[in-house]
C-alpha cells in the first residue's frame, strides 16, 4: 500500500530524524508507528545514521503491530523485522537473525541488557509506550539506564506521558536525555518543581506542582518532544478514525465460514441456527465479537480477540477515559468480566460521573446514546467493540464526544475482525448507507461470494 502521510505525520518523521533523542507524544490512532518506521527506514538507508534498531513495546504490540505495519506499506515492506519474544531459545535465535529491526517486549529488557552487558549492539532504540518506564525504581528503567550511554539515537513514543502526575515524567525524559533537562535524579527534579501536599510530620504522602512549574517543565523538554499537547504544534484533524484489524485463528475462521455457508453451527449444548438474512447477519456479527447466542438462548463463547484488542487500547490510553460501544448483552457482560473498572451507562448520574472524570471506561449501547447526551467533558477516545448497521445510531453515538465543547481530537477505534461481516458493516457506515436495506444487500453479496468460492 502506498503511504500518503498527513502533514502531522511528516512533521513527526522529520522530528525523529532531526533529533538523536526525541519524544513523539501523540494520541492513539494518529500513526505513530508508521511515522517512526518511515524515519527508521530513512535513517538506515538514506542517512546511514542507524545500523541496528531495537523496538521495545507492550507484548501484544511487539508480537504483531510492528511487523504488520512494516509489511503494510510499500516503502517499509522490505525492512527485516526479527521478534525477540518467547522462550530463551527463541529469543537467542531471533537475535542471531540478520535484521534491520529487532522487536521485543518490555518484560525482556532486563534480560536483554544482562545478555549483552557492555557489548550492547543497538545504536537506535525505540520505546513504544514510553510511559511504561515512568517508575525510576522499576528494574526495566534501571536496566535501560545502564546502557543508555551506548545508545546513539533514542525515540520515545506515547500518547500519555504523565496521566497521573508530572512526577511520572522524570524517568521517561531521563532515558531520552540522560538527565540534561529535568535533572540527574528524581529527587532533584521533585525539589525543583514540586512541594509537599499531603503529609504527616516528616512523611510526605503526595506532591503538588509549584506555581508556574508545569509550564517550566513543558518548556524544558520542548526542544526534544513534539509537545505535551499535540494540538499546540500540529495540524490535527478534528476526528481520527482508526480501524483496528484483528485476525481470527484458523479454527475460528473455519467455524465462521461454516456458519456463513450452512447457516448452522453445531455445539453440544445447543446449535447456532440462522434461518434468514437478518438473523444470519446478527449471528455473524456476534461471532466476530467472540460470543453468540445458541438456539436455547445461551451464550456460546468463541474467542477473545476483541477483548484482547480492547485491553491493548486501555493500556495505551494509560488512564485516559474510554467510551466503549457494544451491541449485544453478552458483549457487555464479557467486557465487564475482563475490565473491573468498566461501568455501564445507567442514568444521568453516570453521565455526570463520566463528565467529572470519575469513570475510566464507560460501556454504552448506541441506542442509548442518542440526541441530547453531552459527554464531551469526560474524554475523547471511543471504541466500537461491535459493528452495527444503523448509520443514525453510529453518527449519534460518535457525536456524544465529537461535538461542540470538546477540547481534544476525538479518536474513534473500530475493532474489525478480518474476513468477517465486520468489514461489510464498516464499509456500509463509511459509505453512509446504514440501515436494514444495506444490511440485507451486504449479506446477499457475501453469500454470493461464499457460493462462488464453494464452486
Amino acid at each position: 500500500m502506498k503511504y500518503k502521510a498527513h502533514a502531522y505525520q511528516e512533521y513527526s518523521t522529520n522530528w525523529i530524524i532531526d533529533h538523536t533523542a526525541s519524544g513523539l507524544l501523540l494520541d492513539m490512532g494518529m500513526g505513530k508507528t508508521v511515522s517512526t518506521l518511515t524515519a527508521v527506514w530513512q535513517l538506515l538507508f538514506d542517512y546511514f545514521d542507524s545500523v541496528k534498531v531495537l523496538v521495545i513495546a507492550p507484548k501484544r504490540v511487539a508480537e504483531d503491530t510492528w511487523s504488520r505495519e512494516a509489511e503494510k506499506w510499500d516503502h517499509t515492506k522490505n525492512l527485516r523485522v526479527a521478534k525477540v519474544l518467547g522462550n530463551l531459545q527463541h529469543r537467542i535465535q531471533a537475535l542471531a537473525e540478520p535484521a534491520d529491526i529487532y522487536v521485543t517486549n518490555r518484560e525482556n529488557v532486563v534480560w536483554l541488557v544482562d545478555h549483552y552487558k557492555t557489548k550492547w549492539p543497538f545504536d537506535t532504540v525505540v520505546i513504544d509506550e514510553l510511559s511504561s518506564f515512568k517508575s525510576s525504581k522499576a528494574k526495566r528503567f534501571r536496566a535501560l539506564k545502564k546502557v543508555r550511554p551506548l545508545i546513539h539515537r533514542i525515540i520515545g513514543l506515547t500518547g500519555t506521558p504523565a496521566p497521573n502526575s508530572l512526577l511520572d515524567l522524570w524517568p521517561q525524559i531521563y532515558l531520552l536525555d540522560g538527565g540534561e533537562r529535568l535533572g540527574k535524579t528524581v529527587t532533584a527534579y521533585r525539589q525543583k518543581y514540586f512541594e509537599p501536599d499531603k503529609r504527616s510530620q516528616h512523611i510526605v504522602f503526595s506532591w503538588r506542582l509549584k506555581p508556574g512549574a508545569e509550564q517550566q517543565i513543558y518548556s524544558a523538554i520542548s526542544d526534544i518532544c513534539v509537545s505535551m499537547k499535540a494540538s499546540d504544534y500540529l495540524q490535527l484533524p478534528k476526528r481520527v478514525d482508526n480501524v483496528v484489524e484483528l485476525e481470527l485463528n484458523k479454527s475460528e475462521q473455519k467455524r465462521y465460514k461454516q456458519l456463513e455457508r450452512d447457516l448452522l453451527l453445531p455445539f453440544a449444548n445447543g446449535d447456532i441456527v440462522a434461518n434468514t438474512a437478518a438473523v444470519l447477519s446478527n449471528k455473524l456479527l456476534q461471532y466476530a465479537n467472540g460470543a453468540i447466542y445458541n438456539e436455547n438462548g445461551e451464550v456460546q463463547e468463541l474467542h477473545s480477540v476483541k477483548l484482547d484488542a480492547l485491553e491493548q487500547i486501555v493500556e495505551e490510553a494509560n488512564g485516559q477515559p474510554i467510551l466503549v460501544f457494544y451491541q449485544y448483552k453478552h458483549d457487555l457482560e464479557r467486557i465487564k468480566a475482563r475490565f473491573k473498572q468498566a461501568r455501564e451507562l445507567e442514568n444521568s448520574q453516570t453521565i455526570a460521573n463520566w463528565n467529572a472524570g470519575k469513570i475510566e471506561m464507560l460501556l454504552v449501547h448506541p441506542a442509548s446514546a442518542g440526541h441530547g447526551l453531552n459527554m464531551q467533558d469526560g474524554g475523547h477516545i471511543i471504541v466500537w467493540f461491535s459493528m452495527l448497521w444503523s448509520l443514525e445510531q453510529y453518527l449519534q453515538a460518535n457525536a456524544r464526544l465529537d461535538r461542540q465543547g470538546q477540547k481534544e481530537s476525538v479518536i474513534v477505534h473500530h475493532l474489525v475482525a478480518k474476513g468477517t461481516i465486520d468489514e461489510q458493516a464498516l464499509n456500509v457506515l463509511q459509505q453512509k448507507a446504514g440501515g436494514q436495506e444495506a444490511l440485507l444487500e451486504a449479506v446477499k453479496a457475501r453469500l454470493k461470494e461464499v457460493a462462488k468460492h464453494d464452486d
